[in-house]
């Protein structure tokens, strides 16, 4: 089953690909988390990426699709996948279908930018691993160390307030046309995004049509 999980910035796309990867056995193809790897690395798709990043704009679409084919074609993604952070435009869909990257189910994760933006402000990011928490929706058992390598965790610098706004200015204005786009193909979901993680989770699982 191949899906993508749409959302903005702060909706729980992240956590709940993690959940999503447990319950159907297939990998989490995180653009986020490839480009923050290949910043810490200094590649030069790093550096490219992270004047990008750095302003809360959209890294550009041949940069992106070129992670996203060369992580699609190898083969722990043969049986299924979940694209997180992709497309994220109109074009970048396009670009997807026009490769053959089959999609079955589009799920969209809603929540207001008011709420978002209060999620955000708690979230908390392994300076090491790159694991999420929240302070208040998904804790670490410890405060400020991470549960599965007891690094530090972190305030990343696109969740500051200012960044986060223009995140949230650039998320409408060019990945919602996408919701259009797959709906007309029969494939978008939605999915209330302002309830319980493992709320979230059954919801989404009822969408696909899976077990929860």
């Amino acid at each position: 089953m191949n899906l993508i999980l749409l959302g903005a910035p702060g909706a729980g796309k992240g956590t709940q690909a993690e959940l999503l990867v447990e319950k159907l056995s297939i990998p989490s193809v995180s653009t986020g988390n490839m480009l923050r790897e290949a910043i810490a690395k200094g590649t030069d798709l790093g550096k490219q990426a992270k004047q990008y990043m750095d302003g809360g704009l959209l890294v550009p679409d041949e940069l992106i699709l070129g992670i996203v084919a060369e992580r699609v074609a190898q083969s722990d993604c043969a049986n299924g996948f979940i694209l997180d952070g992709v497309p994220r435009t109109l074009a970048q869909a396009e670009a997807l279908d026009a490769k053959g990257v089959k999609i079955d189910h589009v799920v969209s994760i809603e929540l207001s930018d008011d709420v978002i933006a209060g999620r955000m402000t708690g979230r908390r990011v392994c300076g090491k691993c790159g694991a999420s928490y929240h302070i208040e929706a998904n804790p670490p058992k410890t405060e400020g160390i991470c549960d599965l390598c007891a690094g530090e965790l972190v305030i990343r610098k696109d969740d500051a307030p200012e960044t986060v706004n223009k995140r949230l200015e650039v998320y409408h204005a060019s990945t919602e046309v996408l919701k259009d786009y797959y709906a007309k193909q029969g494939k978008l979901r939605l999915v209330e995004g302002n309830q319980s993680i493992e709320g979230a989770n059954g919801d989404i699982l009822k969408a696909i049509g899976a077990k929860a």
